[in-house]
């Protein structure tokens, strides 16, 4: 949990990213558009889910004018840290994994281990591990009441495999001799 903060949380070094867009912003569903993130926390990094965890509480608790002057029962209302294994049995990244989807109408700082910034678009990608700052906050809109996630800034940490269906050059093509297209 970040100094002084309590709905804020600095993910632990084995958190990866998913449906990474933190350079670009895009419109969901015709939405604004936004920069946004799934963060994949292994189930084994206790610390970042009782972070998580704590960090909830702490905005239903700063957020209890927004359910009507009275804490809420956490079953009644929309929560972010989500079971992998339950909601994307589909997808094998989010195997063994909780996630929390977030997103920001402002640019995150991205930066490497040293909190250098990285410009190179191509460095930070989904699949690879970074730490993650994400704030908490409570919210009562359009009929739905819970706990969302504002993401703040990313520091890579490593590389990880792409989590994308794209192939490379190499991959889809062989080498074409001259005579092979001039005939």
């Amino acid at each position: 949990m970040a100094k002084g903060n309590k709905t804020k949380v600095i993910t632990g070094t084995n958190t990866r990213l998913s449906y990474f867009n933190g350079w670009e912003p895009i419109s969901i569903n015709g939405s604004p558009e936004k920069y946004s993130v799934s963060v994949l926390v292994p189930k084994t990094d206790t610390e970042t889910i009782n972070a998580i965890n704590s960090a909830v509480d702490a905005a239903i608790e700063e957020g209890i004018a927004k359910f009507g002057g009275k804490k809420p029962n956490k079953a009644a209302i929309k929560l972010p840290l989500r079971d992998g294994d339950v909601e994307r049995q589909e997808d094998d990244a989010y195997k063994g994994h909780y996630f929390v989807n977030a997103n920001s109408i402002i640019a995150p700082e991205i930066v490497d281990k040293a909190v250098k910034p990285i410009l190179d678009h191509s460095e930070v990608y989904s699949g690879c591990y970074a730490r993650v700052s994400l704030n908490f906050f409570a919210f009562n809109s359009n009929n739905s009441k819970g706990v969302a996630c504002w993401l703040g800034n990313l520091q890579k940490i490593k590389d990880g495999e792409p989590l994308s269906a794209r192939t490379n050059a190499a991959e889809d093509f062989t080498i074409l001799e001259e005579e092979d297209f001039l005939s």
